[in-house]
Formats: C-alpha cells, sequence, structure tokens
C-alpha cells in the first residue's frame, strides 16, 4: 500500500537527513506531530501541500521522495 510505502521512506529520509526525531521535525516543518507519526506510520492519506512540506523540510525533491516508490 503507497501509504505504508511513503511512511517507510519518509522515516528513513528524516533518520539520514536530519537524525531529528518525529517530534522536532515536525515542528521543524509546522507540522503537528501526532498527525506526522501517523503519515510515518503509514495511517493517513496525506496531501500534497504537506508532502511538499516534508521535502522542503528534508532538503529534497520531489521527485527524489518517491525515489523507489
Amino acid at each position: 500500500m503507497i501509504t505504508k510505502d511513503l511512511g517507510k521512506r519518509l522515516q528513513e529520509l528524516r533518520k539520514e537527513k536530519t537524525g531529528l526525531s518525529q517530534e522536532k521535525f515536525a515542528f521543524k516543518i509546522e507540522m503537528d506531530r501526532t498527525y506526522y507519526a501517523s503519515v510515518e506510520a503509514g495511517r493517513r492519506n496525506i496531501s500534497i501541500i504537506n508532502i511538499k512540506k516534508i521535502a522542503d523540510g528534508l532538503g529534497i525533491s520531489l521527485s527524489e521522495l518517491f525515489e523507489g516508490l
């Protein structure tokens, strides 16, 4: 399922690119921590606006974010 695959990819990238906890990363990108945690867990059908926020917070392009999915 794409939401689970995206969540796993986001978790890997967050750890690799920022080294931040979910809470600190969510704060950095001005997103609610519980919402962000549910995205990483694959329980959210996230909007493109929020996907772009996350990509920007990771310092990567949207195409890089979706690489391998």
